[in-house]
């Protein structure tokens, strides 16, 4: 097996080994038992660590929108303070709530967050609002790469208005509470690389205005929600985490111009769907739990550069409309379970630079898909079916596939009628696990079903007795898709996705702070451990510090669509670049 399906199917997320693989998992509860604990034993069950999980759900609301005091009355607070406006004493509030949810600071970063000054805090940005002027009020926070450990409490709603939230490569765990929805104007969200569980965020759903979405190296679970790709963002990153279900058809009517869905358990077919995203440039897919035969409508993507299906459970030939992919520069479709030959136009398309087609079962290739004849395309064709070439796989593996191909003319997945083949397909790769290349097997069938209809081999008479009578309350339903088990410290790199972004200035001097008029929090017995496991590369550029002399216009009614962010505190994405608004 080439390294790089080495990598993908033992270096996921779902294949690292026990202790990692809880360290990461357990979140708030799991980190103060290892706090009060003198040892730690990689003796934990996959039961027990589920259990710890569903107990740390328990202990956040996440139901509730409305938080704390929305005109500022802040029940409890000094009277002794004063605050230049409402909306800062309301910040005030939010963040000395923050403040008591975190239990681990390593680097003193929030040392200053005391008295009632919050635009001095650390991580902390005020700009003049955008339904004012002359109201100052906190536009941005940005704790990026601070290792702090803690929970997101209901009273950060207070701050109405945030447009940027960065939190990437931190030990934040629990839920993000629905009191987020309160947060209109947001812009740039990234809680990327922390201990974060539930379902999807719905507050995610409550922005109107939000370009920009990074949740990936979480343990965010559940289905995706179709309304996320009906909303107007430019960049969603959901990669490595434990979502499930199948891809949403709304897919086609997002206007991103990157997603990454890979490394997650996702499961079905892609929707034809695809083929009408009008501004997709880079599509992740690798490492889930699909299958079937790519849809024809692939080859509708005309400006995407980067297509990365590797490692999903793919079957049948390559179809003929990836030949129409005229702006692909890097083409994955390796460690799948894909027949045929590669046809020349595609080792042809005119921006190809690399052409990854190793572990699959393809028996023919086109002289021009010949990686001694391609100077300037990298072609990996290893671990295939052959003839003539080196590192192919024996001919006892590859004469079950290539004597029974795929017609994906009758998959459903490529617009027929049978069900996708899954690991019981004869073209199953012997070098990886099942559905391709990933540890997590499909759902058990239900016991009285019958087996679903496959296509080559037929499937033997089914059994004609009846079914016992049942003499006593039926049995429980068999359970159709087990909670995965949970998923290890995010892997050295993220799949080809972009850096999160950056925007952390550098920590300023903090002198010792004054005692803060609030009541303690709640004591915890020790700070838990460090992260050991490295964070994803980020590309950290701290942007200038702020200003402030240069305020936009005044507005007499609340925010339009066209977003103006505080000054200095926007970014340009990586890969490609968001639409350009005043102010950024």
């Amino acid at each position: 097996m080439p390294s790089h399906c080495y990598k993908q199917a033992l270096g996921s997320p779902r294949c690292s080994g026990m202790a990692p693989f809880i360290a990461n998992s357990l979140g708030c509860l799991l980190l103060l038992f290892l706090a009060s604990s003198s040892t730690f034993s990689d003796a934990l069950t996959d039961l027990e660590v589920q259990y710890i999980a569903h107990r740390q759900l328990l202990t956040f609301d996440q139901s509730g929108k409305e938080v704390g005091d929305q005109t500022g009355g802040g029940g409890g607070l000094d009277p002794n303070l004063k605050f230049e406006n409402p909306r800062l004493k309301n910040a005030y509030i939010a963040l000395q709530a923050w403040k008591k949810g975190i239990y681990s600071d390593p680097f003193n970063f929030t040392a200053n967050w005391v008295g009632p000054d919050v635009c001095k805090y650390s991580g902390v940005f005020c700009a003049p609002a955008q339904d004012g002027s002359k109201l100052n009020v906190v536009a941005g926070i940005d704790l990026n790469h601070q290792d702090i450990a803690g929970y997101l409490p209901q009273e950060l709603g207070l701050l109405t208005d945030l447009a940027l939230f960065h939190l990437n490569s931190n030990r934040f765990c629990g839920i993000i509470p629905m009191s987020f929805c309160n947060m209109s104007i947001m812009f740039e969200f990234d809680v990327s690389n922390n201990r974060l569980v539930g379902s999807f965020p719905q507050a995610v759903l409550c922005w109107k205005e939000a370009k920009f979405v990074d949740i990936r190296f979480n343990n965010f679970e559940g289905c995706i929600p179709p309304e996320i790709f009906t909303r107007p963002l430019d960049a969603l990153f959901l990669n490595n985490n434990r979502f499930s279900c199948s891809i949403p058809p709304t897919l086609g009517r997002s206007t991103v111009s990157v997603v990454t869905m890979a490394f997650n358990n996702i499961s079905g077919c892609i929707p034809h769907s695809i083929g009408a995203m009008p501004n997709v440039q880079e599509i992740m897919l690798a490492g889930n739990s699909l299958g079937g035969c790519f849809p024809s409508e692939i080859g509708n993507l005309r400006n995407v550069t980067v297509l990365d299906v590797s490692g999903s459970g793919f079957v049948g030939p390559i179809p003929s409309s990836f030949a129409q992919l005229k702006s692909v520069e890097r083409l994955d479709i390796s460690c799948n379970r894909m027949t045929g030959s590669i046809p020349e136009e595609i080792c042809k398309l005119p921006a190809l630079k690399n052409f990854t087609f190793a572990s699959n079962f393809f028996t023919g290739v086109a002289p021009a898909c010949n990686p001694q004849s391609r100077k300037d395309v990298v072609i990996d064709d290893g671990n295939n079916c052959l003839a003539g070439r080196p590192m192919q796989k024996p001919a006892k593996d590859c004469d079950p596939a290539v004597t029974k191909p795929v017609d994906c003319s009758k998959d459903v997945c490529s617009g027929g009628g049978s069900p996708p083949k899954k690991a019981e397909s004869p073209t199953e790769d012997p070098h990886l696990p099942a559905s391709g290349g990933m540890s997590h097997p499909p759902p058990p069938a239900p016991v009285h079903s019958p087996p679903p209809p496959v296509q080559s081999p037929p499937p033997p008479a089914p059994v004609h007795s009846p079914p016992p009578p049942v003499l006593s309350p039926p049995p429980p339903a068999p359970v159709h898709s087990p909670p995965p088990p949970v998923q290890s410290p995010p892997p050295p790199a993220p799949v080809h996705s972009p850096p999160p972004p950056v925007h952390s200035p550098p920590p300023p001097v903090h002198s010792p702070p004054p005692p803060v008029h609030s009541p303690p929090p709640p004591p915890v017995q020790s700070p838990p451990p460090p992260v050991h496991s490295p964070p994803p590369p980020v590309v950290q550029k701290p942007p200038p510090k702020p200003e402030q002399s240069t305020p936009p216009p005044a507005k007499s009614s609340p925010p339009q669509p066209d977003v103006v962010l505080p000054p200095n505190l926007g970014y340009q994405y990586s890969s490609p670049p968001p639409p350009m608004f005043p102010g950024y």
